[in-house]
């Protein structure tokens, strides 16, 4: 089943601890894309400028990624500058240039309004309402946002979060849109505003899930070397949808099982700068760290207790 995915195509500025890299590739919906494509067909929807290197059009296209929601306008690529101390977690905006994307309306391929699954990256959430008007009946639709958008528009974001099947938010934003500084009294209020499936992304702390019925939590994956954590959300995302889009299981089972794909796929993301890991990725290292996922959360049942002395 196919993916539409609706968000950013950037340049990036980074700098960690471990280095320093300049106008690499970015974007929310980059990440995301190449990921999900591990998995499924995507189709992408975004807008670039004059400036956008072919090398990265030639990228996404040898991944099978469907670029026809491409655009291409003139004007300069958004561009976004960002350092991380040994706190990996925090990103420190320093510049933020939204050149093309100021301006961007996404109009929606007819060849993609019947996508199964819909991802709303992390844009206006008044422009995630406009691609909602545009897609016919997607099966499962799943929306990020940002601080940013929870300052700014409330009401528009509320929205679109009683639309969604699935929100995806880290910890300081579902604290910051409930008001709430405990996650799991944050998580009921986000809960109370529609949503069906909650999952909140805790960095280097794991991924926490809830519905309502029930809590899931997953670590996150064990890493001696952590690069660069740009990005690692949407690739979460990207592998967490692309994995329920390929086998097509929205129970909770198989939402907790894409919750581990994710994380996995997320941990591949952040040993390197922009997508270079991703780039080297093949399944069989997918495969091998899921196997290890498993067997670090897997534990046997307890035995009973015995009699109180």
């Amino acid at each position: 089943m196919s993916i539409l995915v609706v968000g950013s195509v950037a340049y990036d500025s980074v700098e960690t601890p471990f280095g320093k890299e300049e106008r690499i590739l970015g974007g929310s919906a980059t990440y995301f894309s190449t990921s999900a494509s591990f998995f499924s067909d995507v189709n992408l929807v975004a807008v670039v400028g004059e400036d956008f290197a072919q090398e990265h059009v030639d990228f996404l296209s040898s991944r099978a990624i469907d670029l026809r929601g491409l655009t291409r306008v003139p004007g300069e690529t958004f561009h976004w500058k960002g350092r991380y101390g040994y706190d990996l977690n925090e990103a420190q905006t320093l510049e933020t240039h939204l050149n093309v994307f100021e301006s961007f309306r996404p109009q929606i391929p007819a060849e993609y309004t019947a996508a199964d699954y819909l991802f709303l990256a992390n844009i206006d959430p008044e422009l995630q309402m406009e691609v909602l008007s545009q897609v016919s009946r997607p099966r499962v639709v799943a929306c990020d946002t940002m601080n940013f958008w929870i300052a700014s528009k409330p009401e528009a974001l509320r929205k679109i979060i009683e639309r969604v099947d699935i929100f995806i938010i880290n910890e300081g934003e579902a604290r910051q849109l409930s008001g709430e500084p405990n996650l799991v009294k944050a998580a009921r209020r986000i809960l109370d505003m529609g949503v069906k499936t909650l999952i909140i992304k805790r960095g280097e702390y794991g991924v926490l899930m809830f519905n309502g019925a029930s809590v899931f939590a997953a670590p996150a994956y064990p890493l001696e070397e952590v690069f660069d954590p740009t990005g690692a959300g949407d690739t979460f995302a990207g592998g967490f949808m692309g994995y329920l889009a390929n086998t097509g299981d929205v129970s909770e089972e198989g939402i907790r099982q894409a919750i581990i794909f994710g994380s996995v796929m997320a941990s591949f993301n952040v040993e390197d700068f922009s997508l270079n890991r991703l780039k080297r990725l093949d399944y069989g290292e997918i495969e091998e760290r899921v196997r290890y996922f498993k067997a670090m959360t897997h534990f046997q049942g307890l035995p009973a207790a015995g009699s109180p002395k």
